[in-house]
């Protein structure tokens, strides 16, 4: 790590684990939403209750089910950008064994995490805590590690060496997760009508992120947040959750709480599924809560094209009646842009709409 990135880290960084850890009973003001951001749990103006999409995979496999699951996939990505899956094929040991050596690395003692410590959006293992600590005006009651994936072999010696179990036990899921992105990236395409292998190429030689997040038990859960509404740059995220957290915002601007499926994985459409798609799909705005009792863990696999690769509406969704609707772009552009702007104020992907109303 540079050490200039690292001396502006130690001036000023605290993780959420630390305040939770020194038994604050209030957060400090950096965490304090704007009363309109805030969550208002508990409250019956806060979310709605809707049911959510929940997908069994294992059907994929068989031809004679396979276009209805390809039907509820299309229904789900157009009404929500967004659904769970079961039968999945990670198996339940892989997914304990990760969130295992997660837990055991954000119980580490600060100095050991702080050796990964970065603020630079480009570094290929990073700890950090907040959302972009070094930029955010209001900061999140989330600490996490970032880690590139994909291909394993070339990232794996970079990631945390302690817990010794870490390289191994994530690494299995990180390796699953890649597999599972490809079928339900297949599954996505046909169900835009394209064939199943569209990305096929692009996919193998592509970005996988994995963020490990941690969300510490926080004392004043109504007034701050885990992470704020935003969507994911990438093609799918899949999400593996220790518990209930997540808000999905549904085509009614209503917040919505996701419920929490033993077993099952979150799939989440990416900025790169809505431009490809021509907005058929939307990507899904999301934001996090947080609890006054327990931590939550969750690790957010984020897949994307190669880091330079441009996507841009596919061809064969774009025609005389319904025009590209969005510039191309790549991972590296998002990035360049969270480095310099503020995501809660606007969006990545609406500075890629032509026709911005």
């Amino acid at each position: 790590m540079e050490e200039s990135n690292k001396s502006v880290l130690d001036d000023c960084f605290t993780s959420a684990m630390a305040l939770t850890e020194s038994g604050v009973l209030r957060v400090p003001t950096r965490y304090i939403l704007p009363p309109s951001q805030r969550p208002m749990l508990g409250s019956s103006s806060g979310t709605d209750t809707i049911t959510l999409p929940v997908i069994d995979l294992s059907l994929l496999h068989d031809p004679l089910l396979r276009p209805c699951v390809i039907h509820e996939i299309k229904m789900a990505c157009k009404g929500f950008g967004f659904f769970q899956i079961i039968n999945h094929g990670i198996s339940s040991s892989v997914v304990k064994d990760a969130l295992d050596a997660a837990t055991k690395f954000f119980d580490l003692p600060v100095e050991e995490k702080m050796l990964l410590g970065s603020g630079n959006v480009h570094t290929p293992v990073r700890y950090g805590t907040s959302f972009n600590h070094s930029t955010d005006k209001v900061h999140y009651w989330r600490d996490f590690i970032k880690h590139y994936s994909h291909p394993l072999s070339k990232w794996i010696d970079l990631w945390p060496s302690n817990p010794q179990c870490y390289k191994e036990k994530v690494g299995k899921y990180a390796e699953a997760a890649h597999v599972l992105h490809k079928q339900l990236i297949e599954a996505i395409s046909e169900s835009l009508g394209l064939e199943k292998n569209y990305l096929e190429e692009e996919i193998e030689e592509g970005s996988q992120v994995m963020a490990v997040n941690c969300y510490p038990a926080c004392p004043e859960p109504d007034i701050a947040l885990g992470m704020p509404p935003h969507s994911d740059f990438g093609s799918l995220t899949i999400l593996l959750q220790s518990s209930q957290g997540l808000q999905i915002m549904d085509s009614n601007n209503n917040w919505v709480s996701v419920p929490y499926i033993e077993g099952a994985l979150i799939v989440q459409l990416g900025d790169q599924v809505e431009v490809m798609s021509n907005g058929i799909y939307k990507s899904v705005v999301h934001r996090v809560t947080v609890n006054k009792d327990f931590k939550r863990l969750s690790f957010a696999s984020l897949h994307s094209l190669p880091m330079h690769k441009k996507i841009s509406p596919a061809s064969q969704l774009v025609n005389e009646n319904k025009s590209a609707a969005y510039g191309e772009f790549s991972f590296n552009d998002f990035l360049d842009y969270i480095s310099s702007n503020d995501i809660t104020q606007q969006r990545f992907i609406d500075t890629l709409r032509k026709n911005k109303f």
